[in-house]
């Protein structure tokens, strides 16, 4: 055997019966249950993100059962039944206590994964998967076993219409009338905005990481974009995949043998351009752990390299939702992703080297698809884009030393004067007070306040929700009255958040982080010209000495607990609290809170850089 983590089925008779009888059930071959394991897994849940996996699992599986055999062409496989994980609905569970299982579902998919592909010791994998959160732990599960694998999304949803107006809708349009004051209304835009399954369709965090997936090399590029219910995903996909799978167990090619540093940086400079979710930052050093690479911040990319490729070089290409006008299956219609790999190859932003699942160099992929030149309608060039630069920003100063905290650029609609916002901190020990506020007294918000939401990060809420809710009804609040309030929080935000919402400020409040000192009308600053996010309050030595002193003593008096923490009142929710790691770390759960990493590597530096070659002035190495 070439791989020593492939678990081959011996002779003995007890742990050959059931293999014997699931063969015969499955209507496979039982000479071949002493052979290498294949078997196909897909992810599932309470929402129509995951409405369509089953049927892709299944396609899938038939395909490759036709495929196993021991004639000439056949594959000598032993084929298991499929598998599936579980997850929450973040669409539906947003602004609710329940939201807090949402990041913690990343770290049960992996871990549900990791039993069955290491237990069963698989030698090959198609996953099939939905929502935002599962895929990052199915790849981190794949990385870990390091088995050859391929992944398919599952596919995003259509776009819904407003039959009044012809306006196109989607979750976040619901979302954001949720305070309007007519309830027909409401009802209304929630009965149409997401007909049909598929996750979000717009460049929320699906279609974020999705795209980073497929950039990354562990997902054929034409198969990220196409809707869930586009046939291809049941006639075409299939048998592409069981190929390719075959070709990797051919050659031996495994995902850490994809997932480089190289494919690492080009996956977050394509989520740079398509104005992707500020989870990118959260979910990439979960995946680069997986693949070997403890610190992706230290080994795979700086946050001053990051800040000057959005900042300079990596423009926005897509006209994109929630902060442009078109979905997934808009991009899918004029080319696909690979249309927007091939605009950043020809510009000189991408390693087009990497190697990729399908057995070929992403460039040669690229060229294999005969990638469409954009349109410059949906897909704008590098030249003339769409924005000038890339959607997400990392913030240091007094309130982020970690240099953790995440600003979608892109989806700034205001507030930044000479690219700096001054605002008067309102704060809130939770998310539940904010709702409360803008359900109740709406009026109370001021122009160029900063709210601050603390005791939600991953050990604080436990679990690090995302608070699409409260973004949604500020960004309908601002629009309204034409005032900027900024939102900033030791949590996460959707994808479909915009405006000038500030996530993953670190560390956490809950762990004293200089969030929790933070007092009503204190003046915050976001100085994008020097990346900082700053309380000027907390640049006087003496009253942070004072507020920290004041703080402490409230956790010493409640047993070692902030008592504004949220409840830890589940087996998972307790692990959360006491094991979580910062987002800069991927956010995942840790004994002791000490990144593990199966298998440690070098990341080795290929010697490319990215460059814009529209932009020769902003060339810089790192």
């Amino acid at each position: 055997m070439k791989n020593s983590k492939t678990v081959l089925i011996d002779r003995h008779p007890g742990r050959s019966t059931q293999t014997i009888g699931l063969a015969r059930e499955l209507g496979t071959d039982p000479e071949l249950i002493h052979e290498p394991s294949v078997g196909v897994v897909g992810t599932k849940g309470d929402s129509q993100c995951y409405l369509g996996v089953a049927a892709k699992v299944d396609a899938i599986h038939a395909r490759l059962k036709s495929r196993i055999g021991q004639g000439k062409d056949d594959l000598k496989l032993r084929l298991v039944q499929p598998e599936f994980t579980i997850a929450t609905s973040d669409g539906i569970r947003n602004g609710t206590r329940e939201m807090r299982y949402s990041l913690i579902g990343r770290e049960v998919t992996h871990d549900a994964l990791c039993e069955h592909l290491e237990a069963t010791g698989l030698a090959g994998t198609i996953a099939v998967v939905a929502c935002d959160k599962p895929p990052v732990g199915t790849l981190a599960a794949l990385l870990e076993h390091n088995q050859p694998a391929i992944i398919m999304s599952d596919g995003p949803i259509h776009p819904g219409h407003d039959p009044k107006t012809g306006e196109a809708l989607d979750i976040v349009s619901a979302y954001q009338v949720a305070g309007h004051p007519d309830p027909e209304y409401r009802h209304h835009i929630a009965c149409h905005a997401c007909p049909g399954f598929g996750s979000c369709g717009g460049m929320f965090t699906y279609n974020t990481m999705q795209t980073f997936i497929g950039v990354v090399g562990m997902q054929p590029l034409q198969m990220v974009a196409p809707a869930s219910d586009d046939p291809r995903r049941l006639t075409e996909f299939p048998a592409e995949l069981v190929e390719h799978l075959a070709a990797m167990i051919d050659a031996d090619l495994k995902p850490r043998d994809i997932v480089q540093r190289d494919s690492l940086r080009n996956a977050v400079i394509v989520a740079m351009s398509i104005g992707g979710s500020t989870n990118v930052t959260l979910h990439a050093p979960e995946i680069a752990r997986a693949a070997g690479f403890g610190d992706f911040w230290k080994e795979v990319m700086t946050p001053e390299e990051f800040n000057h490729l959005s900042q300079y070089v990596v423009p926005v290409l897509t006209d994109a939702r929630p902060y442009g006008k078109y979905s997934m299956v808009d991009i899918d219609e004029v080319g696909g992703v690979q249309v927007i790999v091939r605009e950043l190859l020809d510009a000189g932003l991408l390693n087009g080297e990497v190697m990729t699942c399908t057995g070929e160099t992403l460039a040669a992929q690229v060229a294999r698809l005969e990638a469409k030149p954009v349109d410059g309608r949906v897909v704008y060039p590098v030249a003339k884009p769409y924005k000038p630069t890339g959607g997400l920003r990392v913030l240091g100063g007094n309130l982020s030393p970690d240099f953790s905290a995440i600003l979608k650029l892109a989806g700034v609609e205001g507030g930044l004067e000479n690219n700096t916002f001054i605002g008067k901190a309102r704060v809130f020990e939770g998310e539940q007070g904010l709702l409360k506020a803008l359900d109740e007294t709406p009026g109370s918000f001021e122009n160029h306040d900063m709210i601050i939401v603390r005791y939600e990060g991953p050990s604080g809420a436990p679990g690090m929700p995302e608070m699409l809710d409260p973004t949604s009804r500020i960004t309908t609040l601002c629009r309204e009255r034409g005032i900027v309030v900024g939102l900033m929080t030791d949590a996460r935000f959707s994808g479909g958040s915009v405006g000038l919402v500030i996530g993953h400020v670190g560390p956490e409040a809950a762990l004293g982080g200089p969030i929790a000192f933070i007092e009503d009308g204190d003046e915050i600053v976001v100085d994008l010209n020097t990346n900082e996010l700053t309380c000027t309050a907390l640049n006087d030595p003496a009253t942070l000495a004072k507020r920290k002193a004041a703080w402490e003593k409230t956790v010493a008096d409640n047993g070692g607990i902030h008592p504004n923490c949220g409840i830890a009142d589940t087996r998972l929710r307790h692990r959360a609290r006491h094991t979580a790691v910062p987002a800069t770390r991927g956010g995942g759960l840790h004994p002791n809170r000490e990144v593990w990493v199966r298998e440690p590597r070098e990341a080795a530096r290929s010697g490319f850089m990215p460059r814009n070659r529209y932009r020769p002035e902003t060339d810089k190495a790192f």
